[in-house]
């Protein structure tokens, strides 16, 4: 593949060649050979230490997100220390720990920019889609797009917290729980068992609806008063919920497990078709549906600040960089509880070379 040894100097990254199903042919990403990249005037160049494995990254290898430039990299919840700054770059100096998530850019002049909401810039641009990702030995960033991470925590703990952590922080506000309500999960993975934590942490009550056995026993173990099947009706309306499982037949199964003035926030990137609504049983008594679209730079900020507090449990499988392909698959396959990440082969393995393994 073309990663390294002991010295952690890796000499390229993965992209996605040819959009298509994972596990099985050739695959959708292919290892390319090529140097680190050169920062721009804003940017910083980090050296990846860590690279979450996000289920955006698998719509984008399978095709359901259409690239937006040949070849790109995936992976948008990248650790590492900063390697090299540009000339106008005044957040971060060389050795710095700093995150790479998500949002790459925006415009900074539209309405939406200026109106607080950057997430939903017309010009916006993200880091494993527009930009190249953290599948790689090195990544540059936008540096006002970067975070500041401390140097204590493991990066393959920090790594999901950059969008999973983030995006499920932005959908509980979208969800308006009110306080002690019952909020209700459909889906319970990377994102999910995160916002779980934040939300019990605020003092919320907790239902899960999944298909995973292996997921509902980590939702019990994380504090879930209810943990079902994804179709299961709840053992009490619903205060509020939001759906991570790409799944539009769950939008109606969740609307009607909502309480009257319920809210249900959808929110992946990507969903299948929704079916047709019944008025009276989805909608009416006030039951409202909200979309989450990526997020703003003070989400990230304020979910971080939040995790620092509450220090959530990062339930977390370890892959080596060169086995990239295969988590991707077995994310698509439902073989992964919680989140799987991605180190530099010579972290992954150790002196062992004993390949991925599983922690909580």
């Amino acid at each position: 593949m073309g990663a390294t040894g002991s010295s952690g100097v890796r000499d390229g990254a993965w992209v996605v060649a040819r959009p298509g199903p994972v596990g099985g042919g050739d695959g959708p990403l292919e290892w390319e050979r090529r140097p680190p990249p050169v920062p721009g005037a804003k940017d910083v160049l980090v050296e990846v230490e860590a690279c979450g494995v996000c289920r955006t990254d698998l719509h984008l290898a399978e095709g359901d997100l259409p690239p937006r430039v040949p070849r790109c990299t995936p992976g948008h919840e990248v650790v590492g220390r900063v390697a090299a700054v540009g000339p106008d770059v005044t957040e971060f100096a060389v050795g710095d720990r700093a995150g790479v998530a998500w949002l790459a850019g925006v415009c900074g002049h539209c309405r939406y920019c200026l109106g607080g909401r950057e997430n939903l810039c017309p010009a916006s641009t993200y880091t494993g889609w527009d930009r190249p990702g953290g599948y790689a030995g090195f990544v540059t960033a936008d540096a006002r797009f970067a975070y500041p991470l401390p140097d204590g925590p493991p990066a393959e703990e920090l790594a999901p917290l950059l969008c999973a952590g983030i995006i499920g922080h932005r959908a509980l506000a979208r969800a308006n729980l009110p306080p002690g309500g019952l909020l209700g999960l459909y889906g319970f993975g990377a994102s999910a068992h995160l916002t779980a934590q934040m939300a019990l942490a605020r003092g919320a009550r907790l239902a899960v609806f999944t298909r995973g056995a292996a997921a509902r026993d980590l939702a019990r173990e994380l504090g879930a008063g209810f943990a079902g099947d994804s179709f299961d009706p709840p053992p009490e309306p619903l205060d509020a919920a939001i759906l991570f499982a790409p799944a539009g037949e769950l939008v109606p199964v969740a609307l009607a497990a909502l309480d009257r003035g319920g809210t249900l926030a959808v929110a992946g990137i990507h969903l299948t078709d929704i079916p047709a609504l019944d008025y009276r049983r989805h909608l009416f008594q006030e039951r409202t549906l909200r979309s989450v679209t990526a997020n703003t730079r003070a989400d990230g900020r304020d979910f971080l600040a939040a995790a620092a507090r509450v220090r959530p449990s990062v339930h977390l499988t370890r892959y080596p960089l060169r086995d990239a392909p295969t988590a991707l698959a077995d994310l698509a396959a439902d073989r992964v509880t919680g989140v799987a990440v991605l180190l530099p082969d010579w972290a992954a393995t150790g002196d062992s070379g004993s390949g991925r393994r599983s922690e909580r």
